[in-house]
């Protein structure tokens, strides 16, 4: 409520919320700058929440794009909207996270792809809610990158030739990822103590 009548008083003197915001952090204004962080974190947090399958990722991401904001807000043109332009921040950042974990991953040559994981019958008589805690508990238990790799193809819509350009792998070698993953996803679902 207080941040609505913030905003219409700025208005109405010709500077938006987001300019006082923009203003105030450029001038060093330590109040308006833990406003700004605020204001960041809570665009943020659920972007990046539903993304990333470990939580102490969440937080540490959050922190980096912030930051990153922060770092480059004299750059921001007002061009569009500054939570439109944070949450573009953090778009960018989540594929540098997805592609730093993936290559991290040190895979044997030697493993063969596993077939496409089959979605169990079971996931189709639980309800929306259920399925989607638990998918996030399977996520949460995989090796990072098997994670990773199926939350930016599946939630985040990549193709497999994205990915592979983006994580500086071939393509050939995003599939075998994906596959493995599939199949340790699958293998888990499938647990009892999931």
């Amino acid at each position: 409520m207080q941040a609505q009548y913030l905003l219409r008083m700025s208005e109405e003197t010709g500077v938006t919320e987001y300019q006082r915001l923009v203003s105030g952090v450029l001038a060093k204004d330590r109040k308006v700058t833990a406003e700004f962080v605020s204001h960041c974190a809570d665009w943020i947090y659920p972007f990046v929440r539903h993304r990333l399958p470990r939580a102490e990722l969440v937080e540490d991401l959050i922190q980096e794009i912030v930051f990153a904001a922060w770092q480059a807000l004299p750059s921001f043109r007002g061009e569009a909207n500054l939570r439109s332009w944070v949450m573009g921040i953090a778009r960018h950042k989540l594929d540098d996270c997805y592609r730093r974990r993936i290559r991290e991953l040190e895979m044997s040559e030697d493993e063969s792809p596993a077939e496409q994981a089959i979605t169990p019958c079971l996931e189709q008589q639980l309800d929306l809610a259920q399925r989607q805690k638990r998918v996030q508990r399977v996520l949460a238990i995989l090796p990072e990158p098997y994670a990773l790799a199926l939350i930016w193809q599946y939630r985040d819509e990549k193709s497999i030739r994205e990915m592979a350009q983006l994580a500086g792998k071939t393509e050939k070698a995003m599939e075998r990822l994906l596959a493995r993953a599939r199949e340790n996803f699958k293998r888990r679902w499938s647990d009892d103590g999931v």
